[in-house]
């Protein structure tokens, strides 16, 4: 029968309940990501030293660091956005969206198992993975509690999004001479570990190109490491493909990539990619995942009560796939190409220990600087090149502490200022050894 009107009741039976817990008191507070501050230290060169050029390496961003998103994508998608109005649309943006996905930029075909309605459309690759953090949770194990396995030294985002809706972060083995990646045997560890604390892995998360690092690994590597995680238990990996397409070599093609998969092993996948990185459009906020229909029925329900993607940022990518990804997208892929090429050669000169694979990054060895001064890590060496030498970079201790040793430096800008870049860190550690 009907609760009294006069009776408080819930919204849900009472056997649906949450468990009442107190791990939210006990969680250790989640700092605010540094990378915003850093241009503050920067600012600091340009007053003492007006005029005197300032280098910044520490850009993840091709909108600040290069020309961005073309203006005719633009104004494209402002037509798109006029032509469709300001009403709701559907939590996983629209019908017209999913299918520029699959037909224009993944050109997914019928043997991929893929179609529209495994897309989900989001306001950036923070909501995005934060949703299949609570797929990976609920829809693997059902737990709250168990832990999503990232690298040894991985993106600032990675070690506090899963912590923040309920999963553990976990960071698996992993060492500097290869660029800290995973394992099989790693893998295995971090399932053993796990458990012994009653715990199940609820995901994998597999970046390539790597942020911070930029290592990267072969399609086949990736689909090995998958299969064994999920043999091993581990209940999805999602492959963070945001850097995908700013290589020298060939994007991904997700069309022979779930080839390398047994059927039953797809609907434990997600794939993440977006505007982001390789359109230098970190402001529009447009990404997508792709994963099950089941996956993506639980995030479009939760969806509704939560973050819906804004039309625009669908609309900038619709017009981006009309005029062909990899024609719109050189502005940001060329220069980073060609900044690669001429940093390895300099990095090889100067006799530096470094990870160069694609993408966006470079990833430092410092150890020797940090040694002559004392310091610890490698974050008073990032305050200390940005005041004094105009040169911001991002240091390794920002990402764990087994990257305290090391700097991310970023060459998504033209080669001049690259090069620029890489002389005033030269100047600026000399000076540290003089």
């Amino acid at each position: 029968m009907p609760a009294s009107l006069d009776t408080p009741v819930y919204a849900v039976p009472e056997d649906h309940l949450i468990p009442v817990g107190d791990y939210l008191r006990n969680l250790t507070p989640i700092p605010p990501s540094r990378m915003f501050l850093i241009n503050k230290s920067l600012a600091v060169f340009r007053q003492a030293q007006p005029g005197v050029p300032a280098f910044d390496a520490s850009q993840g961003d091709g909108g600040a660091s290069l020309p961005g998103v073309p203006r005719q994508v633009l104004e494209r998608a402002q037509e798109l956005q006029l032509d469709h109005g300001t009403a709701y649309d559907m939590p996983f943006g629209t019908e017209a969206y999913r299918r520029s996905v699959v037909e224009r930029y993944w050109r997914l075909e019928a043997a991929s198992g893929l179609g529209p309605a495994n897309v989900l459309g989001t306001q950036g690759g923070r909501d995005a993975l934060v949703k299949a953090y609570a797929a990976m949770l609920a829809l693997g194990h059902g737990r709250i509690g168990d832990p999503v396995i990232v690298s040894r030294v991985p993106w600032i985002s990675y070690n506090w999004g899963p912590y923040g809706v309920g999963a553990n972060v976990l960071r698996a083995p992993g060492r500097p001479e290869t660029g800290w990646a995973y394992t099989e045997d790693g893998l295995a560890a971090c399932v053993e570990y796990a458990g012994r604390s009653g715990r199940k892995i609820a995901g994998l998360i597999i970046t390539n190109p790597d942020n911070p690092t930029g290592a990267t690994i072969t399609p086949q590597r990736q689909a090995a490491l998958a299969k064994a995680a999920l043999r091993l238990g581990v209940a999805f990996v999602l492959f963070d493909w945001m850097y995908h397409y700013v290589t020298d070599e060939q994007p991904m093609d997700l069309n022979r990539f779930v080839q390398l998969f047994e059927p039953s092993e797809r609907p434990r996948l997600m794939f993440l990619d977006g505007l982001t990185k390789s359109l230098g459009a970190s402001n529009v906020r447009n990404c997508h995942l792709i994963a099950s229909e089941g996956v993506i029925r639980f995030s479009v329900a939760r969806a509704s009560h939560a973050v819906i993607p804004s039309f625009y940022s669908l609309a900038v990518a619709m017009a981006a796939y009309e005029f062909g990804y990899a024609q719109v997208s050189r502005g940001i892929v060329d220069p980073t190409n060609a900044s690669r090429k001429v940093l390895k050669d300099f990095l090889d000169e100067h006799g530096f220990q470094a990870i160069l694979g694609k993408g966006y990054y470079a990833f430092i060895n410092v150890s020797r600087w940090l040694a002559a001064k004392g310091w610890q890590d490698s974050e008073p060496l990032g305050q200390y090149l940005a005041e004094q030498h105009g040169l911001a970079i991002v240091p390794g201790s920002f990402f764990s502490e087994d990257g305290a040793e090391w700097i991310r430096f970023s060459y998504a800008t033209p080669v001049d200022r690259t090069l620029g870049a890489a002389q005033r860190l030269v100047e600026g550690l000399s000076a540290l050894v003089a």
